[in-house]
């Protein structure tokens, strides 16, 4: 039985948001979800022990902490969640792994956001829009987010978490935004936080350092973005137009 283990005392949040980043197209939720993390100095909360996840060790250059793959992070502050998730979820574990990550999200009362890429080429500002269970379309309206242009499917992580949420009637924010399918995108996480999670969740994040330093970042992310090409649809959050799938 999975579940989610606080790694110091218990937080009081009055409405926090809960920004999901699980590797998918562009690398685009988890770019999006590590720079909050930083640039909100938020803490280390609760590790992620919902069965089927990978039973490795994650470290970091110059720290010797181990830590589990997937861990949700805190802003008292900000009314803030963050999941951050160094690791691919295999497509066995996809649903124990939305289901366990569910439970826990209603039981904080937190309104989750949802992130995903969207495959595009193109030359300008990647477009954004939103999608919602529940009673979350409000939040969308009231920040005159834009609404799908299409019919459309998530997959993955990603989408099993928005499944779960539409099964219980339950508030949450999906953003879809235009990525780079080949390449890490800093360019459309900087929008995803700009045009969605700030408003949404009344913050103030600068995103220059994901522009500036954006050929950076992608270089850093590039064998991870490969990895998620390899492997199956199911495994890798992303959106897509509703025909490939009819």
């Amino acid at each position: 039985m999975g579940q989610i283990r606080l790694q110091g005392p218990a937080v009081d949040l009055e409405d926090p948001v809960l920004v999901e980043g699980f590797p998918g197209l562009g690398l685009v939720g988890k770019i999006a979800t590590d720079h909050l993390i930083e640039e909100l100095e938020m803490d280390y909360y609760a590790s992620v022990d919902c069965e089927g996840l990978p039973r490795v060790g994650i470290y970091r250059g110059g720290d010797r902490t181990v830590r589990p793959p997937v861990r949700i992070y805190v802003s008292e502050a900000h009314d803030l969640l963050a999941l951050r998730s160094d690791a691919p979820i295999k497509s066995e574990a996809v649903d124990s792994v939305a289901n366990c990550l569910t439970e826990w999200i209603v039981s904080q009362e937190a309104l989750p956001m949802y992130l995903s890429g969207l495959p595009a080429e193109r030359e300008e500002t990647p477009d954004m829009y939103g999608v919602g269970t529940g009673d979350a379309a409000e939040a969308l309206e009231d920040h005159d987010i834009d609404l799908p242009p299409e019919d459309g499917v998530v997959t993955g992580p990603t989408g099993a978490l928005i499944n779960r949420a539409a099964q219980r009637e339950y508030d949450s924010v999906g953003l879809v935004v235009e990525s780079n399918p080949k390449f890490p995108d800093p360019e459309s996480a900087s929008v995803l936080i700009e045009e969605g999670i700030a408003p949404i969740a009344d913050l103030s994040v600068d995103v220059g350092d994901l522009i500036d330093h954006a050929e950076e970042i992608r270089k850093k992310r590039e064998q991870f973005a490969q990895q998620m090409q390899q492997i199956g649809e199911e495994e890798s959050s992303q959106a897509q137009p509703l025909r490939m799938y009819q």
